[in-house]
C-alpha cells in the first residue's frame, strides 16, 4: 500500500479533469475517429484505411467480458486462458477439469462445442446522435428525455437489425454526448481448440496478479464455425515470428470494460467514500466464503474455482482504484483540472448558460444514488440472491413480461435486437450443481442480513420467516428450472400462467419483482438519467473547446490503443526490464521451493529435461498501451498488423487508469507471440496449431 500511495503523487501530474489534447500514449480510440495526426507526428506511422479495416476486422468481442481476435483463415481465435475459463469450467466434469489441465484439440472432430459462448465481431458504426437527441421532446424533464431516448434506440437497433440480420447496439458515448450504432456479426458456433493448464496460465495466482515480472501462458484458442464448418473470416491476424524489441511501436485492438476519467470530482467522491467501500466489502466477504468452500472438498473446489478467482481479480482491481482515489495528490489534480475547465466556461456568457450547473446536478444525483445503494444492489441487481437459478428464475419472469410490451418500452436487456443473445444464456446446458447453489444462496441470503438488519421488510420477504441456510435449501430444492427444457417451456407462458407455476424460484422472482423494478425505475429517473443529461452537457462543452480531439471512456467496444514496448523504474528504485523469459519462470519456481501457486506443470519440466525448451525465449513483457478490464484477450500487433503478444493483465500502477492515464509506471502486460510458437511446439506437441498460426495468409 506504501507503494501505491507514493505512486498516486506521481501520477497527480499526468491526470487530466476532462481528456484534451493528447499526452504520451494516452487514448482508447474508437475506430470512427483515430488519432492518426498524432500517430504520425510522433512516430512517423499513419495506418492506411486497409492496415484499420484488416485490424478492426479481426478483433473479436467475447459475450463474458473480454477480447479476442482472429489469428487463421479457418475461422481460429485467439483469446486469454482466462477468458476462457468460464467455458473451460462449464465444459470441466469430476472425471475431466479442461480448466485445471488443460485441452489440445488434435484434431477439428476432437474440438468442444461452448455451451453458451457468443462472440461478436464489429462491421459498422454509424452516428445516430443526431436521431437519438431529436427524440426528446422539447421541456421534457431529465427522466422522461431518457426514456425517450431509450425508445428511439430501440428502434434504430429493431429497425437495423431487421434489414441486416446481424447484433446492433446503440452505444452510449461520452456519458450522452454522442450515440453510435455498432453493428456486429456474431457467431455462436465456438469450439474449444487448446487452453494450457491452469498452473502456467496462471502462474504466480493471486499474489502476482496486477503485478510484474511475470510469468504466464495466459492463452486460449476458439473456432468459430458457421453451417458445421470452420469460418472463412474476412479479415484475420498474421504472426510475427520474431517478436518485438524493446522500443517498438504497438497497437491493442480491443474491448476495454469501462473507465471513468470524463466523470466529476463529485462523482468521483461518491465512488471513493460510497460506492467503493460498499463493493469492496462485498468483494472482500465473498472472497472469504469462496475460500473456506474450496477447503471442504476437491470437487467443491473445482466447481467453484473460477468464481474465486473473478471475486480476487475484482477485489484486487477495485482497491487499487480505491486507493488512488484516496490520494489527496490524485483528486487535488482532478479538482485543478474541473476548476480550470469551469472558469473557461464560466468566463463565456452563452456556455455558462448552456453549461453552467451541470456538475452541481451531478452532484445532487449522487446523493440520491448513496441512498438507494443498498436497495439497489442487494435487490435489483441480485447481490442478495446470489445464485444462478435465481438469476434464471428473475429473467424468466421478466421475460414474459417484457416481450409482451412494445420493443420500445421494455427494459433494455429485453429489446428485440438482443433477445436472441439473451435467450443463448437462458437456455444453456452449463451444468448446475444444486450443493454449490444452496451454499452460495445462504451465505448471500446472511450478508444481505447483516447489512440491512432482519426487520427489512423485503429481505422478511425473501427469508420467508425462516433462516437464511433453510430458506436457501427450500430454494433450491423447490424448483426445476435447473432443466433447459423446463426453462424453455416457462418462457413460452404468459406472466398469469407463470404466477400459477408451483416452482420456489420463480416464487421469490415474482414475489420481489415489484419492489425490484421501483428501486430500479428511481435509480434510471433520477440518478442515470440526470447523468446522461448533464454530462451530455458538459461533453459538448468540451467538444465546443478543443474539437473532436478526445476519447470517450470505455464501454465495451472496440478501441484502439497505442504504446511502445518499455520498462520502467519502480518507486524503490529499481529498473523493471520489459522483458521475462521462459527461463525466468523456472527460477521463479525455485525461489519459490515449487509451492503453489508457483508450480510448474509436469509438461513443462519434461521439455526442459529433454533439451526441447529453448528457456531464452521472451515469455511475457511490457508496454505503455492504455488498456483496461476488457482488454483481456486482445491482441498486440506491430506496423506490420502481425501478432506480436496478446494482453492478459496491468502492473498494480495500471490500477488508476480507470479514472487518468499514466505512461510513467503504468503498463500493460502481454504475453510474447514467440512463447506461444514455442509452448505449442515444445511442450504441448501442437505443432500443427503453430503451423495454422504462422503459416495462415
Amino acid at each position: 500500500m506504501i507503494r501505491l500511495a507514493l505512486k498516486f503523487a506521481l501520477l497527480a501530474t499526468f491526470c487530466m479533469g476532462v481528456c484534451g489534447v493528447i499526452e504520451a500514449d494516452e487514448g482508447m480510440w474508437v475506430f470512427d475517429n483515430l488519432p492518426l495526426k498524432h500517430l504520425k507526428d510522433k512516430y512517423g506511422f499513419e495506418p492506411a484505411q486497409a492496415w484499420i479495416d484488416q485490424l478492426r476486422g479481426s478483433a473479436v468481442r467475447f459475450n463474458n467480458g473480454g477480447s479476442g481476435s482472429f489469428v487463421s483463415t479457418d475461422g481460429l481465435v485467439m483469446t486469454n486462458h482466462h477468458v476462457g475459463a468460464d467455458t473451460l469450467q462449464k465444459l470441466s466434469t469430476k472425471e475431466k477439469d479442461y480448466y485445471k489441465v488443460g485441452f489440445v484439440a488434435n484434431t477439428k472432430a476432437e474440438e468442444l462445442k461452448a455451451p453458451d459462448l457468443e462472440l461478436n465481431v464489429l462491421v459498422d458504426i454509424r452516428d445516430v446522435t443526431a436521431e437519438v437527441l431529436a427524440s426528446v421532446p422539447k421541456d421534457a424533464t431529465d427522466a422522461a428525455a431518457n426514456a425517450a431516448k431509450r425508445a428511439k434506440m430501440a428502434e434504430i437497433e429493431k429497425a437495423a437489425t431487421t434489414a441486416n440480420k446481424m447484433r446492433n447496439d446503440v452505444v452510449t458515448l461520452y456519458q450522452g454526448g454522442r450515440y453510435a450504432l455498432y453493428t456486429y456479426k456474431k457467431y455462436t458456433d465456438v469450439r474449444l481448440v487448446f487452453a494450457p493448464e491452469f498452473d502456467i496460465a496462471f502462474f504466480g495466482g493471486d499474489p502476482d496478479n496486477f503485478e510484474y515480472p511475470r510469468f504466464c501462458l495466459d492463452v486460449c484458442f476458439f473456432r468459430i464455425y458457421e453451417n458445421g464448418q470452420p469460418a472463412k473470416p474476412r479479415h484475420h491476424l498474421n504472426w510475427n515470428t520474431q517478436g518485438t524489441k524493446e522500443g517498438d511501436l504497438t497497437f491493442v485492438a480491443g474491448h476495454p470494460g469501462r473507465t471513468s476519467r470524463l466523470f466529476t470530482v463529485d462523482h468521483l467522491k461518491y465512488l471513493r467514500d460510497t460506492s467503493l467501500p460498499f463493493l469492496l466489502d462485498l468483494l472482500k466477504d465473498r472472497e472469504a466464503f469462496l475460500l473456506e468452500y474450496a477447503k471442504t472438498g476437491e470437487e467443491k473446489a473445482r466447481q467453484s474455482k473460477e468464481d474465486l478467482f473473478s471475486y480476487q481479480n475484482s477485489l484486487k482491481a477495485r482497491m487499487g482504484g480505491y486507493t488512488g482515489l484516496k490520494s489527496p495528490e490524485f483528486m487535488a489534480s482532478k479538482e485543478a483540472a474541473e476548476a480550470a475547465f469551469r472558469k473557461t466556461i464560466e468566463s463565456d456568457a452563452s456556455m455558462k448558460e448552456a453549461y453552467g450547473d451541470a456538475w452541481s446536478k451531478i452532484a445532487a444525483a449522487e446523493i440520491v444514488a448513496a441512498k438507494s445503494l443498498v436497495k439497489y444492489n442487494f435487490i435489483e441487481r441480485g447481490l442478495g440472491f446470489e445464485s444462478t437459478l435465481f438469476s434464471l428464475a428473475k429473467t424468466l419472469v421478466r421475460h414474459s413480461a417484457e416481450v409482451r410490451k412494445p420493443n420500445s418500452d421494455r427494459l433494455r436487456e429485453f429489446r428485440d435486437s438482443a433477445l436472441e443473445s439473451l435467450k443463448m444464456d437462458l437456455f444453456s446446458d452449463a451444468p448446475i450443481y444444486p450443493e454449490y447453489e444452496v451454499a452460495k444462496l445462504t451465505h448471500s441470503l446472511q450478508y444481505w442480513q447483516s447489512k440491512v438488519g432482519a426487520n427489512d421488510e423485503i429481505l422478511k420477504k425473501a427469508l420467508a420467516g425462516k433462516s437464511p441456510a433453510d430458506r436457501a435449501k427450500e430454494l433450491v430444492a423447490g424448483t426445476k428450472i435447473a432443466d433447459v427444457a423446463t426453462r424453455k417451456k416457462i418462457a413460452e407462458l404468459a406472466p398469469e400462467e407463470i404466477a400459477k407455476l408451483d416452482d420456489s424460484m420463480i416464487a421469490i422472482a415474482l414475489a420481489i419483482d415489484s419492489a425490484a423494478r421501483a428501486v430500479r425505475v428511481d435509480r434510471e429517473d433520477y440518478v442515470e438519467a440526470i447523468e446522461t443529461a448533464n454530462y451530455s452537457r458538459i461533453a459538448q462543452a468540451n467538444f465546443r473547446i478543443k474539437g473532436e480531439s478526445v476519447y470517450p471512456d470505455a464501454t465495451f467496444t472496440l478501441r484502439l490503443a497505442f504504446g511502445t514496448v518499455k520498462g520502467y523504474q519502480e518507486l524503490d528504485g529499481r529498473n523493471i526490464p520489459p522483458y521475462t523469459t521462459i527461463g525466468g519462470t523456472f527460477a521463479r519456481e525455485q525461489a519459490h521451493e515449487a509451492q503453489e501457486p508457483y508450480a510448474i506443470p509436469k509438461s513443462w519440466h519434461d521439455a526442459k529435461i529433454a533439451g526441447r525448451l529453448k528457456l531464452q525465449i521472451p515469455f511475457n513483457f511490457i508496454s505503455t498501451n492504455d488498456i483496461i478490464g476488457g482488454n483481456s484477450g486482445s491482441p498486440v500487433v506491430d506496423k506490420d498488423n502481425k501478432v506480436v503478444g496478446l494482453i492478459f493483465d496491468g502492473n498494480i500502477h495500471s490500477l488508476i487508469l480507470d479514472y487518468g492515464y499514466d505512461d510513467k509506471l503504468a503498463r500493460a502486460v502481454s504475453v510474447d507471440s514467440r512463447a506461444i510458437i514455442e509452448a505449442l511446439r515444445s511442450v504441448y506437441n501442437a505443432g500443427f496449431l503453430a503451423d495454422e498460426l504462422t503459416t495462415s495468409k
